[in-house]
């Protein structure tokens, strides 16, 4: 993805299951879990780059010392901070402490059996530290304790908060994640309440009471009250101060979600390759929990998935197929090279057949995957039209011809190339443009000037914003007769809200293009009935709501739309033709089977909530509002 869309968040939960000592004698340190932590979620550093935290629990702690642990960091660098800090804390102990295990068990804060770790991408601007996951709800009973983290977005947090303010609360902020918190931790509380009651009718003391609670907590109770009237899409994990957890998955599976499990360890990630990286595992190892379904992890190491919510139509997010998640997913990897196969019929359509003059490669590092598939593509149109020539040719056919024909070859390099970043005290909008401009730089000299067209593929285009302001511009400097982007991805239409930072219209070249074409028709009012449509949609049950900015699209086929992108996205002063190709919807679920989640391309939203978020920021939009529309 050329343009900067941040994106999704990193879960990583590990039960021990084990007593330390067993992962000292074995592995030759009681801090095996944090080992482990570590190397997960260096392995899901593309999944949040803004910040990160974890979270520890120790097992039956001795009174009066602390058994929850949270470590948080902000910026880049952050998951390394957290685990330098670890580190150091460690080595400051003198030799004889750091091998004892009931002392670490007891006095270093992160020896302990229950583990959570968060990478966050900042999608709407709140990085301080107080939004960093995990959050933590405290309390005396210790299973009143909650630390929370996860993969999410919600919808209805207004409703939600409304809610809370009827039980009673006073929520300090209108979040999603205060609201979440809140929300399970008022359940919590009730179950842990009745738990207690019952068991003062038996007779027993509160000290005995609350042991009972621990080894007696029902989590699916807690979270089927909680999710009741959740919105959104979400992976979400939860630990008890007890040493009860939970994980659990919204309804239409939107957000990713896997685990392994052994006599040893429970480990839950949002990407199946962390895992098979961080204990040498195969694809078949590894395990999803359902949709609409938690992993109820007890506090003596056993655990179960139990169906929370009814399973909706699953719609996992294909942008986790595309662009997200990590390509050395088995699966994924291959995905990706299909939507690239099913580019190459309309590629070759635009070269009109002419692979001899065209130069192939691709846009970012990310997109290389889709590339290669593309290339597979055309080598099966190459490897049809060779044949079909030199059966042409006849058994007599002249050598030379027959070398002519086989020397057809695809031209492939990599083409563009991304610095480093830059900073600059430039300040002036024009000089500001102008450097964000050199982001990228060239291979020289691989060009033939006036006589080649290039073709690179991009994972998706959103805004266009680096097309116009730097790819083209500098592809242009190479004299190609002309440049074809190819998207993997079909044309982004709808905002997300489900996880991805892309919640307003006009950040959307696709809106713009169609907003373009209704001027060019002289309809420019239409923008004001479907605004209406919206505001009419938003006195409806959200039940009832209907995605209205569909009229706006439905206008035009996605060929116009797609030319119109294209028309946006080239420079004024450009001397190639530029043309732009989508992929197309059926070419996504044809490519990514299990992951039909599409509601950004095409508007159908897998929970109610979607609809209500579309409308309201097409109602921003048109108040001349930047606010988020959820």
């Amino acid at each position: 993805m050329s343009d900067n869309i941040k994106h999704e968040c990193g879960v990583v939960f590990i039960r021990l299951r084990k007593p330390l000592e067993y992962y000292q004698e074995k592995y030759g340190s009681a801090l095996y879990g944090v080992k482990k932590l570590q190397l997960l979620m260096g392995k899901l550093l593309n999944r949040g780059q803004d910040g990160a935290g974890i979270s520890v629990i120790k097992l039956d702690p001795e009174y009066g010392n602390r058994y929850i642990a949270r470590e948080r960091a902000k910026d880049s660098n952050a998951v390394a901070a957290i685990f330098e800090r670890i580190d150091e804390r460690y080595k400051s102990l003198d030799t004889i402490k750091r091998e004892e295990t009931a002392w670490l068990k007891q006095e270093f804060p992160y020896a302990g059996e229950l583990l959570l770790g968060h990478l966050r991408y900042a999608t709407h601007g709140k990085n301080s530290i107080e939004n960093i996951h995990p959050f933590l709800r405290q309390n005396n009973w210790m299973s009143r304790n909650l630390v929370l983290a996860g993969n999410y977005n919600m919808t209805n947090v207004q409703e939600m908060y409304r809610n809370l303010i009827d039980l009673g609360q006073h929520p300090k902020e209108i979040s999603d994640n205060v609201t979440m918190l809140e929300k399970i931790g008022h359940f919590l509380d009730e179950e842990n309440q009745r738990l207690y009651r019952k068991y003062r009718q038996t007779g027993l003391d509160s000290h005995s009471i609350a042991e009972k609670i621990k080894n007696n907590l029902d989590l699916e109770r807690v979270l089927k009250n909680s999710f009741k009237t959740v919105d959104g899409g979400y992976n979400m994990a939860g630990l008890i101060g007890d040493g009860n957890a939970f994980i659990i998955r919204d309804p239409n599976g939107i957000r990713p979600n896997y685990y392994y499990y052994n006599d040893e360890i429970i480990v839950v990630a949002s990407e199946r390759p962390a895992i098979q990286t961080a204990f040498d595992l195969q694809v078949e190892d590894l395990h999803e929990v359902k949709p609409g379904c938690a992993l109820i992890v007890k506090r003596d190491g056993s655990f179960e998935e139990k169906q929370i919510l009814a399973p909706q139509k699953r719609l996992s997010c294909s942008f986790e197929r595309i662009y997200f998640s990590r390509g050395s997913d088995a699966k994924i990897h291959e995905e990706r090279k299909e939507l690239g196969r099913k580019l190459a019929r309309e590629v070759l359509k635009r070269l009109d057949y002419d692979i001899r003059e065209t130069l192939f490669s691709y846009i970012p590092n990310t997109a290389s995957t889709s590339f290669y598939g593309l290339v597979d593509g055309i080598y099966r149109y190459l490897d049809k039209y060779k044949r079909e020539a030199l059966i042409k040719l006849g058994g007599n056919a002249d050598p030379e011809e027959i070398d002519r024909i086989l020397a057809i070859k695809i031209r492939r390099e990599k083409i563009l190339v991304k610095d480093a970043k830059m900073r600059t005290f430039i300040t002036q909008d024009k000089d500001r443009e102008d450097l964000v401009g050199h982001v990228y730089d060239v291979t020289y000299g691989v060009v033939r000037p006036n006589k080649d067209t290039i073709v690179v593929v991009d994972d998706s285009i959103v805004r266009g914003t680096t097309l116009r302001t730097s790819i083209l511009r500098i592809l242009d400097r190479l004299s190609p007769k002309k440049i074809i982007v190819a998207s993997s991805a079909p044309i982004i239409k709808y905002p997300d809200c489900y996880g991805i930072d892309m919640s307003r219209m006009n950040e959307f070249v696709a809106f713009r293009a169609a907003k373009s074409l209704l001027e060019k028709e002289g309809n420019g009012d239409y923008m004001n009935e479907i605004y209406e449509a919206c505001k009419a949609e938003m006195l409806k049950p959200i039940e009832e709501m209907e995605n209205k900015v569909k009229m706006l699209y439905d206008r035009f086929t996605d060929s116009e739309i797609e030319a119109e992108i294209g028309r946006l996205v080239t420079p004024p002063d450009m001397k190639a033709t530029v043309e732009i190709v989508y992929q197309t919807v059926e070419g996504l679920h044809g490519s990514c089977p299990n992951h039909l989640g599409d509601w950004y391309f095409t508007g159908d939203y897998p929970t109610p909530g979607g609809n209500k978020v579309v409308n309201q920021s097409y109602i921003y939009y048109m108040e001349g509002s930047d606010k988020r529309a959820y």
